[in-house]
């Protein structure tokens, strides 16, 4: 008979869904949240794609606007890796429509103009021109997401959480999520 705390199995085997538009905070809060509850981190993203094949994020999104094996490729890979060996925090533009099994699906929103800002802070460049390029790459998602898979990303009546992060902190807003996957999974039955 093993010693193990059922409720630490439990979390340990628990998925989270993160999902939010750029500028959210999906990665800082995915980290977060995986690193509080012990969790493998998924974030295979654009701009993982990208690294991996030697382009930059902008040449990808070209190319996923011609071609919708790069979103696959993406999304495929995300979710192959969220269900295997176990828990983990999937944390992606999609994920609460691409992994349905997860015990928690939380969606974070937050303003453009707070979005553009995170963004210029994160990799710096011109504000305006930040604002303009997620605006675009908001749309080109949309209509994206709409042709390859039927799914409305402005759609998240069957999320868990919706968390607005425009005036909320990235630590504030992981302890949260954490709370709402503890009561809701063990108290699971």
């Amino acid at each position: 008979m093993s010693n193990e705390d059922p409720n630490k199995e439990r979390l340990k085997n628990a998925r989270i869904a993160i999902s939010g538009k750029s500028g959210c905070g999906n990665t800082t809060v995915s980290r977060l949240v995986a690193d509080m509850l012990g969790l493998r981190l998924i974030n295979f993203t654009f701009r993982s794609l990208a690294e991996e094949k030697g382009l930059t994020l902008k040449d990808v999104l070209a190319l996923a606007a011609e071609d919708d094996w790069w979103d696959r490729e993406v999304d495929d890979r995300q979710v192959r890796l969220a269900r295997e060996n176990g828990g983990c925090v999937l944390g992606s533009r999609l994920a609460i429509w691409m992994l349905p099994e997860a015990d928690l699906k939380v969606v974070l929103s937050a303003c453009p103009d707070i979005r553009a800002r995170r963004i210029q802070h994160r990799e710096g460049d011109d504000l305006a021109a930040i604002a303009e390029f997620t605006k675009a790459r908001d749309d080109q998602d949309k209509d994206r997401y709409m042709k390859i898979y039927q799914i409305d990303n402005d759609d998240y009546s069957f999320a868990d959480l919706i968390i607005d992060t425009d005036r909320v902190g990235a630590q504030e807003i992981a302890e949260e999520i954490v709370a709402a996957v503890k009561k809701k999974v063990l108290t699971a039955d």
